[in-house]
């Protein structure tokens, strides 16, 4: 068996986030004795203080390369640097994560340095996987372009099918070309031993707690959800919401929760290292996103056995399963999203219930192994139709 090969792991950054951590994790846990992995960041290294993927890489012995990256222009000089990086580890195969991350690689990959900087005649491209985790549905320049350059690439991974029919039918991407492989979480982690002391988050003592994790941008649909919170939490009287995340919109979402004298019990905490704490607090996850590919911390809520109350969007369906409609609602309606938040939590055997058959599908269909294990499959089966 021909091995250990060579590949690359290539995301935009490191900094904490849903394909950061997928990055990461699947670096920390590949077989070395198959594959001998470097990761790549596009952007420079997270300052200090930052949440960041960079901590866990390096306790594993993985030291990542960054770019640099921080303008457009920037672009001729990252590739250059991509491309001889590539070129320097004999890199057999490339798996890329996110926008920037696919295009730069496609582009990098089409060309391998040798001596003084200049065309190898003698090196072969090496084999290009890209990761498609959302159905874009807000830059259709990006559709475009994976559009235009996908006679660069090999395979395509989705992390949901519903984000595959999406890139078949409004990305024009050959549908022999993608692969289906579903995030995967250390279930085995969750639920956390530990609580989050919920009172240094500004909670009061004897107040239930909902969450809401993500980035305060559009597409996580966090304006929606605290707009229309007079609505849905005020009728809940003994509930807070806390939301675990930051991003351009916090100010703006801080000032409609004050707006609506909800300031007291909207709590915003910026992005946390204690997620896994903070969900074993908690006692049911909310995602108001836009659209998706398969939300992490819904695997996260899920593992840790609490019941959701999610939007109809993109790679919910495949995580809920059975109990899929008992636990969605539709984006923008807020009549729904306030009738299914009452009658989970006004009955606690029924949120019990929902919780335990979210956490035994994770540990069934969602496990951190199972994804690792796809993604060497895939990579092997290519890598062995290449003669290096």
């Amino acid at each position: 068996m021909p091995g250990p090969w060579r590949i690359a792991l290539c995301i935009t950054e490191l900094r904490m986030g849903g394909a950061e951590r997928c990055l990461a994790q699947l670096a920390i846990h590949l077989d070395r004795s198959r594959f001998e992995p470097i990761v790549v960041s596009l952007a420079p290294r997270p300052p200090e203080g930052v949440l960041s993927c960079v901590p866990m890489l390096v306790s594993a012995g993985i030291q990542p390369y960054f770019l640099a990256a921080r303008r457009w222009w920037h672009l001729p000089r990252v590739l250059h640097q991509l491309a001889a990086l590539l070129y320097r580890h004999r890199i057999e195969l490339v798996q890329s994560f996110l926008f920037h991350a696919n295009f730069a690689v496609r582009c990098a990959a089409r060309r391998s340095l040798g001596k003084g900087n200049q065309p190898s005649a003698s090196a072969r491209r090496p084999v290009v996987v890209s990761g498609i985790r959302v159905a874009e549905r807000a830059a259709w320049w990006h559709l475009w372009l994976d559009r235009w350059t996908q006679q660069w690439v090999d395979r395509y991974v989705c992390v949901s099918q519903s984000v595959a029919d999406f890139t078949i039918a409004q990305g024009g991407i050959q549908p022999e070309k993608i692969v289906v492989i579903p995030n995967g979480v250390a279930w085995e982690n969750y639920p956390s031993p530990n609580r989050a002391d919920l009172t240094q988050l500004g909670v009061r003592p004897g107040r239930k707690l909902i969450v809401a994790i993500g980035r305060l941008e559009p597409q996580k649909g966090f304006g929606w959800l605290i707009s229309s919170a007079s609505q849905w939490l005020r009728p809940l009287a003994d509930w807070d919401l806390l939301v675990v995340g930051d991003g351009p919109m916090r100010s703006q979402l801080q000032q409609e929760a004050a707006r609506q004298g909800l300031a007291d019990r909207i709590h915003f905490v910026g992005s946390r290292a204690d997620v896994p704490e903070i969900l074993a607090s908690s006692h049911l996850l909310v995602l108001a996103s836009q659209w998706e590919g398969m939300p992490n911390v819904l695997l996260e809520a899920m593992a840790s056995g609490l019941p959701v109350v999610a939007t109809r969007v993109e790679g919910v369906a495949e995580v809920l399963g059975p109990l899929y409609e008992q636990q969605t609602v539709a984006y923008g309606d807020t009549v729904g999203l306030a009738d299914r938040l009452a009658r989970i939590l006004a009955d606690p055997a029924w949120a019990a219930y929902l919780g335990q058959e979210n956490q035994r599908r994770v540990r069934q269909q969602f496990s951190l192994d199972r994804m690792v294990q796809a993604y060497q499959q895939l990579w092997s089966q290519l890598l062995k139709t290449e003669t290096f």
